[in-house]
């Protein structure tokens, strides 16, 4: 057995394999030399200088998993089974594709001083001394990761600059209704906010914008997306979708046989939702690999495979206040409030037919709780009850 891929997805495959019963090889190839680690505390802890790494807690030698690091995987070639590395080939029964998502890079921003990605260890250790110095920081993008590392640099005492090209911040990931109260927490928390702004150019030690505008700038952080990670199966046979990402089956298996495929970089078929999901979040990377591990070790047995049909979960630390989110709002026919968006603490909730399907909960852990076991179950909901924020959301049913 065979895993591409030493972040959480892929550990968690190697460790869920063992917890399930698989007493063959099993062989964990990461491409960086860090004993594999969790990745949200690298925008958090780790690049506040509270914690030195985020290494998972696991006994490889103990479980018997080989743990191979520091080798890049460069291709597949099924009909030998055989995934190629830098240092040579190596064979597999079944191979799992693990290999995550990488950032989008900003045109023109290669090699330019002072500019920054934030997804690895080593990228936020080469961010902390930016943080501990109190440097100008310019942030490129108002998304998830963005508003985190904004958070943390104010956090450190550093002047922040966000440049946003759509119209407000999180465009790609919820509805402008929905977005419209978090953009007052950019400059509540003292940051220049610039919504339908772009990047012209970067210069050392400045951000030059589309309207000419200069902004000084010791460091530019760049968090404008990510897409798998996944042009190393070019010409592989395996099936790749629009974003460049695996597609995978319900039982997460991929158009070439005995390879499977899981977190970041895979999508699949939800009916829950009735269309391909493809999820960058940390709780799929978690998730996922117990259904892989028990596909794989069925599939020796003859047992009817599982299926893969997650309510998608993700959370966020940003400017003082935790917000959640699960489920998938693109097919909701109702939206509707509960508590009001200006204060400390509110919830979103989408619903299609009477159904809860997604739900945004700022500073209402309670909510999420509830509202994910509602949407898993399909609970028809009374709206009169659900926009009540006194009443419990498990209450709210019709």
């Amino acid at each position: 057995m065979v895993v591409a891929g030493a972040g959480m997805a892929g550990v968690q495959t190697a460790v869920a394999l063992r917890e399930q019963g698989f007493d063959g090889t099993v062989t964990l190839i990461g491409a960086e030399p860090h004993q594999p680690y969790d990745r949200p505390p690298l925008s958090k802890a780790v690049l506040l200088g509270k914690a030195e790494h985020s290494a998972f807690d696991v006994d490889f030698e103990s479980l018997g998993i080989d743990l191979v690091l520091g080798r890049e995987v460069l291709g597949l070639r099924p009909a030998d089974r055989a995934l190629d590395t830098e240092t040579g080939p190596v064979p597999y029964d079944v191979l799992v594709v693990a290999t995550g998502a990488e950032p989008i890079r900003l045109p023109g921003a290669e090699g330019v001083p002072g500019v920054h990605l934030l997804r690895t260890l080593d990228d936020a250790e080469r961010l902390r001394p930016v943080l501990a110095d109190r440097h100008d920081v310019v942030v490129v993008g108002a998304g998830w990761i963005g508003a985190e590392f904004a958070t943390a640099a104010r956090e450190a005492g550093c002047a922040v600059t966000v440049v946003e090209a759509a119209d407000r911040p999180l465009a790609g990931a919820l509805p402008a209704e929905v977005a419209a109260p978090m953009t007052g927490w950019y400059a509540d928390a003292g940051i220049d906010l610039r919504t339908h702004t772009r990047v012209d150019r970067v210069e050392p030690g400045a951000v030059v914008l589309d309207d000419g505008t200069r902004v000084p700038a010791e460091a530019v952080v760049v968090g404008i997306g990510a897409r798998p990670a996944t042009g190393w199966l070019a010409g592989s046979g395996v099936a790749l979708g629009a974003y460049g990402e695996v597609v995978a089956d319900a039982a997460l298996r991929t158009s070439v046989p005995e390879v499977y495929a899981v977190g970041d970089c895979a999508s699949f078929p939800s009916g829950r939702y009735g269309e391909r999901l493809l999820v960058h979040h940390w709780d799929n990377a978690l998730q996922g690999p117990r259904t892989v591990a028990a596909n794989i070790l069925g599939a020796a047995t003859g047992r009817p495979p599982a299926v893969y049909d997650p309510v998608p979960y993700f959370w966020s630390e940003q400017f003082g206040r935790f917000v959640q989110y699960a489920g998938h709002h693109a097919a909701a026919d109702t939206v509707l409030w509960r508590g009001d968006p200006a204060g400390p603490a509110w919830t979103v909730c989408w619903l299609r037919e009477g159904r809860l399907v997604a739900l945004l909960a700022v500073g209402r852990p309670r909510d999420l709780a509830q509202g994910r076991r509602l949407i898993e179950s399909g609970t028809a909901m009374d709206a009169g009850l659900l926009v009540d924020p006194g009443q419990p959301l498990k209450a709210a049913t019709a």
